[in-house]
């Protein structure tokens, strides 16, 4: 059976695989203090145009969203976030079972404005029963959003600017970054993202790792004894070999970007069937993912022969569905999936 399902289904890109068994046999030290850690963690700063990043791993993205806000806000502080946001919508409440509240906003096409940001934290500070609710303490985006599209550079320095205001944290989930940085469509490099945000991650459980992210501060602002409180929630690998050998291979040659741009090319190809075949797409997304709506007689059909996301209701005769390409994917898949369509 094809499948589109998303961007981690399959294992890990090849020379990811051969990395971990070229190096399997060797004994280093555990929890991410082995020399394949550290360089890993030297490629990210050299990547990142950042020497003196403050770099960690951790295996998956809720645990990664749990553990930097949990431990950079304060007790009676919350995060705002897109209403679409990963951590408001399919993190089974991870945030608020630390003790964090989301604080939602609307947002267009999965993004946050700067203005409703900046609109969100002056209306708290106004309020004269501000000491009885929870304060804003951090902003929390995705780069790609939820519905794959992506912040302008414009967009992130405004956004920069109002937690700069406002001496909050800005925080980019970088889950499935590597395609945001190869889009064609992007004026955002890795640098950019680096200058502009307090925290953020860059996703490899998406982008051909078999498991991991790599959390990234940027102004000297890791929370103290970072180590134990990794440990308290249960996220410190005593095999961190594991995530440091993906990283540097992933941060080798431009394996990463390699990936991204890679499955760039393949989600251009698979939006030019879908829209050759007279589908049309509920939102215009410049990256891995695409949404294409179906009537949901077809959409019955197709999914006899292709795994894909169910999204979201179009209408009663139509579903929106996601489609995503990753390290994996094949014109051959592509090619065949045309003829079911």
């Amino acid at each position: 059976m094809l499948s589109f399902e998303s961007d981690y289904t399959t294992g890990a890109h090849p020379r990811v695989l051969e990395r971990l068994i070229e190096t399997n046999g060797e004994a280093v030290p555990g929890y991410g203090e082995d020399k394949y850690t550290e360089s890993a963690y030297r490629k990210i700063r050299e990547a990142c145009k950042l020497p003196n990043a403050q770099v960690r791993f951790i295996t998956g993205g809720t645990q990664t969203n749990r553990i930097v806000i949990s431990t950079m806000l304060k007790p009676y502080e919350g995060v705002i976030a897109a209403h679409t946001g990963h951590i408001s919508c399919h993190e089974a409440g991870a945030i608020e079972s630390s003790g964090h509240k989301v604080l939602q906003i609307a947002g267009k096409d999965g993004k946050l404005c700067a203005g409703d940001v900046d609109k969100y934290i002056s209306e708290f500070y106004a309020d004269g029963t501000r000491e009885h609710m929870v304060f804003p303490g951090m902003v929390y985006i995705s780069h790609p959003t939820e519905y794959g599209t992506l912040y302008t550079l414009d967009e992130l320095k405004a956004l920069s600017e109002v937690c700069r205001k406002y001496s909050i944290p800005l925080f980019l989930d970088g889950a499935r970054l590597g395609y945001g940085l190869m889009s064609k469509d992007t004026d955002v490099t890795l640098p950019d993202i680096a200058r502009l945000c307090d925290v953020f991650y860059i996703g490899g459980t998406k982008v051909g790792a078999l498991c991991g992210e790599a959390i990234v501060f940027t102004k000297n602002n890791m929370p103290e004894h970072f180590i134990p409180l990794i440990k308290q929630q249960g996220a410190l690998l005593a095999k961190g070999r594991v995530l440091g050998v993906q990283f540097d291979a992933l941060f080798t040659d431009g394996l990463y970007f390699e990936i991204g741009k890679h499955a760039i090319e393949l989600a251009e190809m698979l939006r030019e069937v879908f829209l050759s075949k007279g589908y049309k797409m509920f939102i215009d997304s410049p990256t891995n993912q695409l949404f294409p709506i179906l009537e949901n007689e077809k959409m019955k059909g197709l999914a006899e022969k292709v795994r894909f996301s169910v999204w979201e209701k179009a209408d009663e005769d139509h579903t929106v569905v996601r489609f995503a390409t990753g390290w994996s994917t094949s014109r051959e898949d592509i090619e065949a999936l045309a003829q079911f369509l």
